[in-house]
């Protein structure tokens, strides 16, 4: 299959589901999501109506103390856990949900992209799924997933500028809404999660290194140590990680006191946020450029889509969204909600229990797309990488040798 697919067509055939093209928010869809795309095998029912979306179920299980004493995620032992629970996993969130199968409108699951062992096996069970209850598949990118997660706990408008902060990436996207989406910039090396999570290792934290770091930073004193700040030639919006990975990997050895070892943490913590806050107001200062029709946020009660006072005409407000496992980073948070106040973006972000990998969100995208009616044919295929803007990564890649797995943002 052609890997620039984007495994979306019109439903047609016995899986047919009659999906409303216009939106015209007077339908409601019932997906299940299936997500084990990492090291959580997950499996959520989330109803999409007039109001948005609500989440009937969802049930995660970690595999936190299978890969512990790896110090990270080891790829077999994710993919052969993932074929023990997601049955189990699937018929817990159907149970909780309160429903039948036949009150689901489809079936949506993660291809890609991830450690492909284990975005199989979610793919498979979903294909399974598909066929016996005679529901339209919508393959899910799972980085999409994490692009409308904000959405699963308020109405967050589209369009808006995102920041999708995971242990595996770091963009920054112009989101338009499901499926149009435009990549503003990318990591060229590390994510910032996986500086968060390698840098924690160094010090002797465990796994997952970085809920680990953001505790112990509480206690430090960042200002002791400098660390590198990444490409300061480029007014990009681009990121790099790989030096302060490396740097405060090298200072780690040097810490002899816990007191040390809470300092660096808070340095490491604050470094990261400001990177991410530096590139983030490139960001914004293009997204307003190129969207001069944006009004400040705090100009309207909400991001909601609503009738003007007096028939006064108002146009579409400045939402920016911050998503990824990074995302439940306080300091991140914080650190990035005075950004957009400077700037008059209102600041969303998902609840907690979403900022990391679910299933709420892949059901969610999936039913986003079925509204469309999007659907999939069955013989999807998993897909280790898979950008979320595949031309620009494909006609303007980061880096220029690709491999058989195709651009990787």
């Amino acid at each position: 299959m052609d890997k620039a697919a984007n495994y979306s067509r019109e439903p047609e055939g016995a899986n047919a589901t009659p999906v409303n093209r216009q939106n015209d928010g007077d339908q409601v869809l019932t997906v299940l999501g299936l997500e084990t795309s990492c090291d959580e095998t997950a499996a959520s029912v989330v109803r999409l109506g007039p109001d948005g979306a609500t989440v009937l179920s969802s049930v995660i299980h970690s595999q936190i103390e299978e890969h512990a004493a790896y110090g990270g995620v080891v790829p077999e032992i994710a993919a052969r856990s993932h074929v023990e629970m997601i049955d189990t996993v699937t018929r817990q969130a159907m149970e909780q949900s309160g429903l039948d199968w036949s009150e689901l409108s489809g079936v949506a699951a993660t291809a890609g992209p991830g450690l492909v062992g284990g975005v199989m096996v979610g793919l498979s069970y979903g294909k399974a799924v598909a066929l016996a209850r005679d529901l339209p598949l919508v393959a899910i990118n799972h980085l999409e997933g994490h692009a409308v997660s904000a959405r699963l706990g308020a109405e967050t408008a589209y369009p808006f500028l995102l920041l999708l902060v995971s242990g595996g990436h770091c963009q920054l996207l112009e989101v338009r809404g499901i499926g149009d989406m435009s990549r503003l910039g990318t990591t060229i090396d590390d994510a910032a999660g996986e500086a968060f999570d390698k840098i924690a290792k160094a010090m002797g934290l465990g796994y997952p290194g970085g809920p680990a770091l953001e505790k112990l930073a509480a206690s430090g004193d960042g200002s002791r140590f400098e660390l590198p700040r990444a490409l300061l030639g480029r007014k990009d919006c681009d990121f790099s990680f790989s030096g302060l990975k490396t740097a405060a990997s090298r200072l780690a050895q040097t810490c002899e006191t816990d007191q040390d070892r809470a300092d660096l943490a808070d340095a490491v913590q604050k470094a990261i946020a400001r990177q991410l806050m530096e590139r983030t107001e490139r960001a914004m200062k293009a997204y307003l450029e190129s969207h001069p029709e944006l009004v400040a946020h705090d100009e309207a009660p909400s991001a909601l889509k609503q009738p003007s006072p007096a028939g006064e005409a108002v146009g579409p407000k400045r939402i920016f969204v911050v998503a990824g496992g990074v995302a439940a980073n306080k300091t991140v948070r914080a650190t990035l909600q005075k950004l957009a106040t400077k700037y008059g973006f209102g600041f969303f972000a998902p609840p907690m229990a979403y900022c990391t990998d679910n299933a709420a969100m892949i059901a969610l995208a999936g039913a986003e797309r079925l509204e469309k009616g999007w659907v999939s044919d069955l013989d999807a295929v998993a897909r280790p990488r898979w950008p979320l803007d595949e031309a620009r990564a494909t006609g303007d890649p980061v880096h220029k040798k690709q491999g058989r797995k195709g651009a990787k943002a």
